[in-house]
């Protein structure tokens, strides 16, 4: 009889195959399904609980980043203990549990703690794929791999929300709740029953208590990997904003709540397509040039609008709002996939905690950004732009020491 799972692979220099980046994407695209499918229904699900802030309502976006954050701690390390593929299953699982507190919810409070539950689950998925993918790759070839994944995960923010506003046209905003029950136990399947284990024999490490902090001693020893993980925390916070903003923005702003899924749709295409462009050019430029580049042109888009409309009361025209933001996410696809390699490229013989690490620390130096700036987001976004030009100088100030120290 045959069997389903496959056995250990080894490292491999050749072409991903087609297959490979659609389900890594899909492992990725968990966490973004189970963001963004929600945002059309904040205000829904704030009424259901009793709560009316808008504010309060986005915790419903960024507490479940802290799960994120906090699960790669745990899952990380075990994966580098039992392999990657238990650690995805183990994931699911407790993505089930946080799902079936949410759609018991009666108060803020019990839902906020559900989706942290939640995002302790989908940290699963989360770094496993990146464990996964460094497995098999490194250097530029990882960040082409890299850019292909996400270029494939981007298609789902740019449908979701429209996705989840349908749901709630026939249902209620339960349904939308069992309908990321459903999608990720069929990716789960897709996972057990395509995927190899990629975690080399020769690298498991006995799961112990002082693991982690030897993982953490050795990732401190590359200066790089501090850097990027630093960076991607500065510019993954700064985009928090936006993302948990975006359904306050453009339905209470500018009164557009049937078209919102469709800018947001809009906005995810733009970043598309720069991580889609950077998977064909890092090989002809290279990851750290590329992403050099785009995060000087990132600073320069954020300092432009707040030099134009500092000290206005009132926000611009929609269009000109979606032109910045455009511009924004365009030059965000070329720093992303290749930040996450520069800091996983020196540690591919910790990889499992090594992206745990990595992972932890940029969400626990992304919440509080995203937190505190999406707090002044009330009548005008121009504290957005003012949160992503102080991330984007930080993150260049940090970028160009270790490219004149490298």
């Amino acid at each position: 009889m045959q069997k389903h799972e496959p056995k250990t692979v080894a490292p491999s220099s050749e072409k991903p195959s087609f297959e490979f980046i659609a389900l890594m994407a899909a492992l990725m695209s968990i966490v973004a399904l189970s963001i963004d499918t929600l945002l059309p229904a904040l205000a829904a699900i704030g009424t259901s609980v009793g709560s009316h802030d808008a504010t309060e309502n986005q915790m419903l976006v960024t507490m479940i980043f802290l799960g994120l954050g906090v699960g790669q701690l745990f899952f990380g390390p075990l994966s580098d203990s039992v392999g990657r593929k238990p650690v995805v299953y183990l994931g699911i699982l407790i993505f089930a549990i946080g799902s079936f507190i949410c759609l018991a919810s009666g108060s803020l409070e019990l839902m906020v703690f559900g989706r942290i539950v939640q995002g302790i689950g989908l940290s699963s998925s989360r770094t496993i794929t990146i464990s996964i993918i460094r497995d098999l790759y490194k250097g530029d070839i990882m960040a082409k791999v890299m850019s292909f994944v996400t270029a494939f995960f981007i298609l789902v923010p740019i449908v979701a929300p429209a996705f989840g506003k349908l749901i709630l046209e026939f249902a209620d905003w339960r349904a939308i709740f069992y309908v990321q029950l459903v999608l990720t136990a069929i990716v789960g399947l897709w996972f057990w029953r395509r995927q190899a284990e990629t975690l080399h024999p020769e690298y498991k490490i006995p799961f112990t208590s002082h693991l982690f902090f030897d993982g953490f001693k050795e990732l401190l020893r590359y200066r790089e990997t501090v850097v990027f993980t630093l960076v991607s925390g500065l510019v993954t916070g700064s985009f928090l904003v936006y993302l948990s903003a975006s359904q306050h923005i453009f339905e209470d702003h500018y009164g557009l709540k049937e078209v919102f899924p469709y800018i947001f749709a809009g906005l995810a295409v733009s970043i598309g397509l720069s991580t889609l462009l950077n998977g064909t050019l890092v090989m002809r430029f290279g990851m750290r040039n590329l992403s050099y580049s785009a995060l000087i042109g990132f600073c320069a888009v954020a300092l432009l609008y707040v030099l134009l409309f500092f000290g206005k009361e009132s926000n611009p025209s929609v269009w000109v709002l979606v032109v910045f933001l455009s511009l924004q996410f365009f030059c965000l696809g070329f720093m992303w996939g290749n930040f996450r390699s520069i800091a996983m490229e020196p540690i591919g013989h910790i990889a499992g905690i090594g992206a745990a690490i990595n992972g932890f620390f940029s969400t626990v130096v992304a919440i509080p950004i995203a937190t505190l700036i999406g707090s002044f987001v009330e009548d005008t976004v121009l504290p957005l732009f003012l949160g992503l030009a102080v991330c984007g100088l930080v993150s260049l100030a940090l970028f160009s020491w270790v490219r004149s120290n490298r």
